[in-house]
């Protein structure tokens, strides 16, 4: 049968039509007689998600995604994505955004649940999105790069008062303190070197030293033993025993125990002897002013010569009184 020139233009334009079509279709990674799983997913920021790009289950791809497009006016996006049916989980499962290697790219992965109802064409998933590499390291780095701007900027205010403070004066008396710094340790140096000839130069006399000195560690050593042996410590204790019995003795004594206690703490003994006192003072007080009572002595026969007070004497003026 022969085709017109009409017919045949007619097939071949529709064939061209045909392979766009399926062309466009194989470039997206969709197919118009696949039975998959029609899903969406809805993203505030989907960083840089293409059609095309594999979708992933474990590890494995089970889909891709078919297209990309704002939801609303507040700019919210809405990724539709085909995955076949080789495993069936539920709606509760989630779709996580993530990075799919270091230099970028990002990529849809399925968690998925296989508790509850089992997904449907048209259903829409919960949606997650994990932090990229760069996120986190922004995060981590922002910080310490704050602070680091922070130490740069109070080292700079630091070195502008170092420069206020070391005016051309103090620079000239930092230079001379370390000059005279580096002289005092060449002296120090010097000093030294002398120490280390004394030393050399005595150094037998300094082992005889240091062997004297251990005799007399030994010795005294001994000493302590002969001390302790000869009974140091009983003559100690014994001591101790005595100074406790001295103390129990001031204690009764101020108690009022014993007779030293009773003298001390008796007052009718103190007040009685008080008066003795008194009167013994009068009684001698009496003697003097008037001998003739208690002694009458008579030398060659002469009439004894009565006893004149002294103007000055105490006892006169306690008779005048």
């Amino acid at each position: 049968m022969k085709l017109s020139r009409e017919i045949k233009t007619g097939l071949i334009v529709i064939m061209g039509i045909l392979c766009v079509i399926f062309g466009y279709s194989f470039l997206k990674s969709t197919s118009y007689f696949s039975d998959d799983f029609k899903l969406l997913a809805i993203y505030d920021d989907v960083g840089g998600l293409q059609p095309g790009t594999a979708v992933s289950i474990n590890g494995k791809n089970v889909g891709t995604v078919n297209g990309i497009k704002f939801a609303d006016t507040t700019g919210r996006l809405i990724v539709s994505f085909s995955v076949n049916r080789d495993l069936l989980f539920s709606k509760e499962s989630t779709v996580e955004l993530y990075d799919t290697g270091l230099i970028g790219g990002k990529g849809l992965r399925i968690n998925p649940v296989f508790d509850g109802k089992p997904i449907a064409d048209g259903d829409v998933l919960m949606t997650s999105t994990k932090a990229s590499l760069s996120e986190v390291a922004d995060q981590k780095l922002s910080p310490i790069l704050e602070k680091f701007e922070s130490a740069l900027t109070d080292a700079d205010s630091v070195m502008l008062n170092v420069n206020a403070v070391l005016d051309k004066k103090a620079k000239r008396d930092l230079r001379e303190s370390i000059s005279d710094l580096s002289y005092l340790m060449n002296d120090l140096k010097s000093s030294a070197s002398s120490l280390n000839r004394l030393l050399q130069n005595n150094e037998e006399k300094l082992d005889n030293a240091l062997g004297n000195f251990e005799k007399l560690t030994h010795n005294l050593a001994q000493l302590s033993d002969s001390l302790n042996n000869a009974g140091l410590g009983r003559s100690l204790a014994s001591l101790e025993a005595t100074v406790a019995n001295l103390d129990d003795m001031m204690s009764r004594i101020e108690r009022g125990e014993g007779t030293m206690g009773k003298i001390m703490k008796d007052e009718e003994l103190y007040k009685n002897l008080n008066n003795a006192s008194r009167e013994l003072d009068l009684l001698l007080q009496d003697f003097r002013l008037n001998p003739k009572r208690y002694v009458n002595v008579s030398v060659f026969g002469k009439k004894q010569k009565e006893y004149e007070v002294p103007e000055d004497d105490p006892a006169k003026k306690i008779e005048n009184k």
